[in-house]
C-alpha cells in the first residue's frame, strides 16, 4: 500500500513537471509566432496602425510583468504612445474666422514640437485668423507633420501688421518638416495690391484707417530647415511670393496650388534661394509673377508636371543684382504646360554681376499665348533706368528641348552679355508659331548648335564655342 502510494506521488509529480515545461515551450512559440508575424506583414520600421511612418527607426520596450526586451512585437504600441496629435481647438484656438488665434498656435506647436514625429492639426470646418507667427524648430524633434485641412486667414488691418515684415507664416530651423492636407492659406493680399486704405470692423463709426505697411509679406516661408514636404494645400491671395524656401535642403512639393490674380503684383507661385535637391511636381501655379523663381545658391532643383498661367512663366534669377556673385546649377524642367503667360522658360541677370547659371535643362513645353516663351536676358533692369556694366554673370550649357506651341510676341530672345557671351545653348524640336504676326527669333552673342530644324529658323545663333573662357562658381 505505502509502495502504490509513494507510486502515485511520483507520476503526480512527473506530470506536474511535463506541463510546466509544456506550458513554458508553448508561450515561447507564441512569443516567437507573433513576432514573425510582424516582421511579415510591416516593413522593418514600420508600425500597424500608425500613419506617419520613418523608416529605420527601431524602438525596444518591456512586456509588462517581465524582464525582457523585444523588439518589434510592441512596436506599435511605443510608436503609437509617441507620436501623438495636438488640436489646435484643444489648445483654445476658436476658429471662427475673426478672433486671432496666433497665441493658440503657437501654444500647441510648442506642445508638438517636444515630441517627435507629432502632428499639429488644423480641422477642416473651421477659418483661422493668424496675425504673423514664427514656428521655430529650436529643440524640436525631428519629422513633425503640420496637418492642414481647414482655412488660415490673414488680417486685413494695418495695426495688425509690424512695418518691414517679410513673412506671414514661417517654419525655422526644422529637421524633417511636413505640411499637408486639403486646407487653405488665404492672405487675402487685395488690400496690399491695390494699396487701398482699411477700416477696423471692430470700430463702431467703421472709420477708414491707414494703408498698409510698404513691405509685402511672403504668406508661407520655410528657412533652414531640411527634409520638407508641402503636399495637398493650397495657398491663395498672397500679398507676396506664396511659398518660399530659403537654406533647405531636401524639398518636395507635390499637388500644391497657388492662386493669386494675373495684376497681383510680386506673388510668385513658388521661390527658391540658397536651396539645395529641391523637386517640385504635379502642381498648379497661377500667379501675378513668376510660377518658379530660382534664385542664386540653388542646384539641384527638378520641376516637372506643373501648370503655369497666369503668370511669367518658370524663371532663373533675377541673379547678379548690386554687383553681387550668383551660381545656379543643374536645373531641369520638363513637362510643363504654359498658358498665357509673359514669358515661357527663362533666365534673367542683371549687369555687373558675378557667377554662373550652368547644366540647365528645359524640356517637353508646351506653351499656349506666351508672350515670349524662350528668353535669356543678360541685361535684365526692373528700375526705370540701369547703368551699362562689363562684369556678367556666366550663363552655360543650356538645352532647350521639343518646346512647342503659340507665342504672341516673340518665340525666342536670346540677350547675352557684350563682354561674356552665352555659351553652350542648344536647340532641338523647338515648333514656335504665332497668335498673329510672324516675329523673328533675336540672338545677341550666343553661342551654340542646332541639334534640329527649328520653326521658326533660330538663324542668329552663332555657331561653334565663344573664345571667352566657361566661368564656373
Amino acid at each position: 500500500m505505502k509502495f502504490f502510494n509513494l507510486k502515485n506521488y511520483s507520476l503526480i509529480i512527473l506530470n506536474i513537471v511535463l506541463f510546466l515545461w509544456s506550458s513554458r515551450l508553448e508561450t515561447c512559440h507564441a512569443r516567437e509566432g507573433h513576432q514573425w508575424r510582424l516582421k511579415s506583414k510591416f516593413p522593418h520600421g514600420s508600425t500597424a496602425g500608425s500613419s506617419h511612418q520613418h523608416p529605420g527607426r527601431s524602438t525596444m520596450s518591456k512586456f509588462p510583468g517581465n524582464n525582457y526586451m523585444w523588439a518589434d512585437e510592441t512596436m506599435s504600441t511605443q510608436k503609437e504612445g509617441s507620436s501623438k496629435a495636438f488640436n489646435v481647438l484643444e489648445f483654445g484656438a476658436k476658429g471662427d474666422g475673426k478672433t486671432d488665434d496666433s497665441e493658440a498656435f503657437g501654444a500647441t506647436w510648442a506642445a508638438a514640437c517636444k515630441v517627435e514625429a507629432s502632428t499639429m492639426i488644423v480641422p477642416s470646418g473651421n477659418v483661422f485668423l493668424l496675425h504673423s507667427v514664427s514656428f521655430s524648430g529650436s529643440g524640436c524633434g525631428a519629422d513633425i507633420v503640420f496637418q492642414l485641412d481647414g482655412k488660415i486667414i490673414a488680417p486685413t488691418t494695418p495695426g495688425a501688421w509690424k512695418s518691414g515684415l517679410l513673412q506671414w507664416i514661417e517654419f525655422t530651423k526644422l529637421n524633417g518638416i511636413t505640411i499637408q492636407g486639403k486646407g487653405i492659406i488665404d492672405g487675402q493680399g487685395s488690400v496690399w495690391w491695390n494699396n487701398l486704405p482699411t477700416y477696423d470692423p471692430e470700430d463702431s463709426e467703421g472709420v477708414m484707417r491707414a494703408k498698409m505697411p510698404g513691405t509685402k509679406p511672403t504668406a508661407l516661408r520655410f528657412y533652414g530647415s531640411t527634409r520638407v514636404i508641402v503636399t495637398g494645400i493650397t495657398i491663395q491671395n498672397s500679398p507676396q511670393t506664396h511659398l518660399k524656401f530659403d537654406d533647405c535642403t531636401t524639398v518636395q512639393v507635390s499637388d500644391f496650388k497657388a492662386a493669386s490674380p494675373e495684376n497681383s503684383p510680386n506673388t510668385d507661385g513658388i521661390h527658391l534661394e540658397n536651396s539645395h535637391d529641391v523637386l517640385i511636381y504635379s502642381s498648379d501655379l497661377a500667379c501675378g509673377d513668376d510660377c518658379v523663381s530660382i534664385q542664386t545658391g540653388c542646384s539641384q532643383v527638378y520641376i516637372h508636371n506643373v501648370n503655369c498661367g497666369p503668370g511669367h512663366g518658370i524663371s532663373i534669377g533675377g541673379l547678379g543684382r548690386d554687383n553681387s556673385k550668383a551660381c545656379v546649377s543643374n536645373v531641369t524642367v520638363r513637362d510643363v504646360a504654359m498658358l498665357n503667360t509673359l514669358t515661357g522658360v527663362r533666365i534673367k541677370t542683371w549687369q555687373g554681376g558675378s557667377g554662373s547659371v550652368q547644366g540647365v535643362t528645359f524640356s517637353n513645353i508646351q506653351v499656349s499665348g506666351v508672350k515670349t516663351p524662350i528668353m535669356i536676358d543678360q541685361f535684365y533692369c526692373d528700375k526705370s533706368k540701369c547703368q551699362n556694366e562689363s562684369s556678367a554673370v556666366a550663363v552655360s550649357d543650356i538645352n532647350y528641348i521639343n518646346i512647342k506651341g503659340t507665342y504672341a510676341s516673340n518665340p525666342v530672345h536670346l540677350a547675352c552679355s557684350d563682354n561674356l557671351p552665352c555659351t553652350g545653348i542648344s536647340f532641338s524640336a523647338i515648333e514656335l508659331n504665332p497668335v498673329q504676326e510672324d516675329s523673328q527669333p533675336f540672338c545677341w552673342n550666343t553661342f551654340g548648335e542646332l541639334r534640329s530644324t527649328t520653326v521658326p529658323p533660330i538663324n542668329c545663333l552663332k555657331m561653334g564655342k565663344s573664345r571667352k573662357p566657361i566661368v564656373n562658381c
